[in-house]
């Protein structure tokens, strides 16, 4: 196994780069029915968050808080799902969704609800760059 990071290829491809944090690797997923950040930290060989030592796991918490507090104000979202799960993809990788009352999978999971939509041209973008300004105003992301 290879001490070096590198993202999953499944993530990579249903993602695009929104920022790099102290810890995470920060993703926008490529499905316009839901507001979704995905969280990458970067480091090899991470399957669990119990992977991350006592220092990593409060900056991941911290990450996590900052980009669902951007995702939450630039959404104005009903309620926000974070979670770790991994059963497909083993790398360690934390989704945050910004949910709203009858979104396509409301209320249940946003995982297997039907097939992804792609952004009009120019939204993901639009959601990207509202994000960052949130992150740069939390002082997570630099200028």
């Amino acid at each position: 196994m290879s001490d070096a990071f590198s993202l999953d290829p499944r993530l990579e491809g249903d993602s695009v780069p929104l920022a790099e944090l102290a810890l995470c690797t920060v993703r926008v997923m490529k499905d316009a029915r839901f507001p979704w950040v995905l969280m990458v930290p970067r480091k090899a060989g991470l399957a669990e968050i119990i992977d991350l030592d006592a220092a990593e796991r409060a900056v991941l918490i911290e990450e996590i808080a900052a980009v669902s507090s951007a995702l939450r104000t630039v959404t104005g979202c009903d309620k926000l799902n974070v979670g770790a799960l991994g059963n497909v993809v083993r790398q360690l990788h934390v989704h945050v969704v910004a949910r709203f009352e009858g979104d396509a999978a409301w209320d249940g999971p946003v995982w297997g609800s039907g097939a992804a939509v792609a952004y009009e041209p120019g939204e993901r973008e639009k959601l990207a760059e509202a994000l960052l300004s949130e992150l740069r105003v939390a002082g997570v992301v630099s200028a």
